[in-house]
């Protein structure tokens, strides 16, 4: 169903879509109306109940069959990086937004990295000082996913310089809120229907009411939150590589030079082995990460070691896919490009590729 919905609904109209760099709410409304944007959530807040492996299944379907790369990446930073956090908030927050994020009814951003808090991430700069039953706001948010078209964003605060890790919360401001500005960033090289921007707080004045959880527990959600989305939006990718492949494969069977088809060249067929061995050890993992958390064991490493080889590899089989496809892979219309393009920021969000080699290194006690 979902494969079918992806093809029909979802991508035609995606390279147009993508030239233009333009987001479409109305197919965000219909994605979100066929369950897209519910999927690990409880279903008495409108979810679909999913676990993680379950989820990943969903995933990988829209890599392989949705054409508008951008539609997915920002469906599923919306689910998994600012709605996630509210759901496991497990507070009156969470019966009060939820359902309209899950709906499709509201969008919501989530902002956390800053200009000089990437990698390092918990090196916020964004303060929320007290004030009684309030807080002030001052800061900035950059590379925020969904931030020009954001009802709502998640915004991460240090409330407590002093407590380091312990010392961040977090807080669900609508975008009417006053001191909140957005201003939306240059299109990218690729994701381009997903839009960012860069979010300026400036003696924002909120209620403690907006604050997600304890004081202090921002980290927490945030972590949690980067569990699903290093896991799951990772799964589009699989797809995504498996698609490409088969275009290579077709390629490869009909396009001639010195009068044969290319895939009799032994170099034309070891990219598409590799392309292939990508792909199979890329599920492999992805899936044993999915497994692992849906049983509840340690899981950490296992997404890690999912994230870190999926982005590498989808950056590499895209490179294989233009050198195949050769001059062609240049023609907008073949589309074979835009795996390379897509792929090139997964070895950045969700935690860098050096990142992740930091965790599975700690992972095993180094």
């Amino acid at each position: 169903m979902v494969s079918q919905f992806a093809q029909t609904r979802l991508s035609p109209g995606a390279r147009e879509r993508e030239a233009a760099a333009a987001f479409n709410r109305e197919l965000w409304t219909q994605a979100s109306s066929f369950g897209l944007t519910g999927l690990p959530f409880p279903e008495q807040f409108g979810g679909s109940n999913l676990n993680a492996l379950d989820t990943m299944v969903i995933i990988e379907a829209l890599g392989k069959h949705c054409e508008d790369s951008g539609l997915i990446f920002s469906l599923c930073a919306h689910m998994f990086a600012a709605s996630v956090p509210i759901w496991r908030a497990q507070n009156e927050m969470t019966s009060r937004y939820l359902p309209s994020f899950i709906n499709g009814t509201h969008i919501c951003a989530n902002a956390i990295t800053e200009p000089e808090a990437g990698s390092d991430v918990f090196a916020l700069k964004t303060l929320a000082v007290r004030d009684g039953d309030q807080y002030i706001i001052n800061g900035s948010k950059c590379f925020v996913t969904n931030a020009p078209i954001a009802d709502y964003f998640l915004i991460y605060a240090t409330t407590d310089p002093a407590r380091g890790f312990l010392g961040i919360s977090a807080f669900l401001l609508p975008r009417e809120t006053a001191g909140l500005q957005v201003q939306a960033e240059l299109n990218k090289t690729g994701l381009r229907t997903s839009p960012w921007g860069t979010v300026y707080l400036n003696d924002c004045r909120v209620s403690a009411k907006t604050r997600l959880g304890a004081e202090g527990c921002g980290a927490a959600l945030f972590h949690e939150s980067m569990i699903w989305e290093r896991g799951c939006l990772f799964a589009f990718y699989v797809g995504y590589m498996e698609r490409t492949l088969e275009q290579c494969i077709d390629y490869a069977r009909t396009r001639k030079q010195f009068g044969r088809v290319i895939g009799e060249n032994q170099s034309i067929q070891n990219r598409i082995v590799d392309m292939k061995l990508r792909l199979e050890t890329s599920r492999a993992l992805l899936y044993r990460a999915g497994e692992l958390h849906r049983d509840g064991k340690h899981c950490e490493e296992a997404i890690s070691l999912a994230k870190l080889w999926i982005s590498e590899a989808a950056v590499q089989s895209g490179s294989d896919a233009v050198q195949i496809f050769g001059g062609f892979a240049m023609i907008t219309a073949t589309g074979v490009d835009s795996l390379l393009r897509d792929a090139l920021p997964a070895r950045v969000f969700s935690g860098s590729s050096e990142m992740q080699r930091i965790l599975i290194a700690k992972s095993l006690g180094l």
